[in-house]
């Protein structure tokens, strides 16, 4: 076996490279192949892929979260890896070889897993309402040995307003410290600074510094792992394209009378469980569920009609695109290239669910971008956070409600398959001779990371 390591650079494309910011990943340009990428084009999707071999419909990882029928709710971003259904990458490699190990920093659904050794963030919160950073390990050990060798994980620096290159350089260290100790046979690793900022800016914004900075990190991962003797591999999920028009499809189920909200303290939440129909947000991809079937059709013709639709899958459209598992909504929207999808059922500010305002991927049932920034009505920012802070410190309960509710804001996104191929994921290795294709489709990367670790 040959040790591998794989380093997943969130939203990296091609269109990307080639300019004076990406000198060392520039240099594993000719040896990269584009990826195909599937529907939906989002991480916990992706990753399932990868790690299987498999299209959506088999492991089921239709999104980065779905809609929970067992328990009538929503929900995103979970952590467990029973979720994901099937075989693993690491049980194939451990049938060929049963001294085969395996890393997982940071990639998604990184708990209860048949990994040896794992890393992923897991915040703590505390009874009087606090969100504390910090993260989850096996061995458990780990956890504090990192946090007190590398500082405590930089959980407010990963996700939200304050994101930066501090949360990918933690985990780079992490992710050599792991090699350094425990030597894997394969280790995945988790950079996901890119993404923040293309989702923020978009493609065409100013992330120059950006990418320098993803770039010098990746450079020293790959003097690091090839001077121990490990074969590198770089890829991405998605590639992030620009986006001006966001697209509301539970307000558009709302006028047609056809989701049910709650009222509690002055405001609005949606009532998934009694609601005729009501939409999944997830970046430019829209689970819709639709109580009786008897309704599908009216509802199709509805999102068929509307601005910001691109497609609407029904049963068959779903079974071509391999997204057919029970888990996946009734009907599925694919955005227009230039749109995305909320999850906002509301129509006036004032009555938005009490989460909206605040950093909470836990309680809102869609993806939101708009985490990613300072609402810019508030005057005085940083004198509303110090105050909220102030009362953290104190042990008071308190409210981060910084977060804007204009969807205008956002400019880059994800989701669909991108038309441009150097708009897409990419993968490079500084093993080439194992391609065998100019371009690998995303559940072949499973077979072509097998054959980094197997051929020699």
């Amino acid at each position: 076996m040959r040790r591998t390591v794989v380093l997943d650079v969130v939203g990296l494309s091609r269109k990307l490279l080639g300019g004076p910011h990406t000198s060392r990943l520039n240099a594993l340009l000719p040896n990269s192949v584009p990826i195909r990428t599937i529907l939906p084009a989002v991480t916990c999707s992706v990753q399932a892929t990868y790690l299987t071999g498999r299209l959506p419909a088999s492991p089921g990882i239709v999104g980065n979260g779905w809609y929970f029928r067992e328990l009538g709710e929503v929900m995103f971003w979970r952590q467990s890896n029973q979720l994901v259904q099937g075989d693993k990458l690491w049980d194939e490699a451990r049938r060929r070889d049963p001294g085969f190990t395996v890393a997982n920093t940071f990639w998604w659904y990184a708990m209860n897993t048949g990994a040896d050794i794992t890393l992923t963030p897991r915040p703590l919160y505390c009874a009087d309402g606090r969100k504390l950073p910090d993260c989850y390990s096996a061995p458990l050990a780990l956890r504090d040995r990192f946090n007190r060798e590398f500082g405590q994980f930089p959980l407010f620096q990963f996700w939200g307003p304050a994101t930066s290159i501090a949360s990918s350089e933690w985990i780079g260290k992490a992710a050599m410290a792991i090699e350094e100790e425990f030597h894997p046979t394969l280790q995945f690793v988790y950079l996901p600074h890119l993404d923040y900022c293309l989702q923020k800016h978009g493609p065409g914004g100013p992330v120059e510094r950006d990418l320098a900075e993803i770039d010098r990190l990746c450079g020293t991962l790959l003097d690091y792992f090839r001077e121990r003797g490990c074969r590198v591999v770089i890829l991405s999920e998605y590639g992030i394209t620009p986006v001006d028009t966001p697209a509301h499809p539970n307000r558009l189920l709302r006028e047609a009378g056809l989701l049910s909200l709650k009222e509690d303290l002055g405001r609005e939440y949606l009532d998934p469980g009694t609601s005729r129909a009501f939409a999944v947000a997830d970046h430019q991809i829209c689970h819709v569920h639709v109580r009786d079937a008897h309704d599908v059709p009216a509802v199709k013709a509805l999102f068929e009609q509307a601005p910001g639709v691109e497609r609407v899958l029904d049963r068959e459209g779903k079974r071509a695109h391999g997204l057919d598992h029970e888990r996946a909504g009734d009907l599925v929207l694919i955005a227009s290239a230039n749109s995305w999808f909320t999850y906002y059922w509301w129509l006036d500010d004032r009555r938005a669910p009490d989460y909206a305002r605040t950093v909470n991927i836990h309680a809102k049932p869609g993806y939101d971008p708009c985490e990613l920034f300072l609402d810019p009505a508030i005057r005085l920012p940083k004198v509303k956070i110090a105050s909220v802070l102030a009362k953290k410190l104190l042990g008071f309960r308190y409210l981060m409600d910084v977060i804007p509710l204009d969807a205008t804001l956002v400019k880059g996104s994800h989701g669909r398959v991108t038309e441009d191929a150097a708009e897409g994921p990419l993968l490079m290795s500084d093993t080439p001779e194992l391609f065998d294709d100019d371009v690998i489709d995303a559940a072949g990367v499973y077979n072509l990371l097998l054959r980094h670790v197997f051929a020699d």
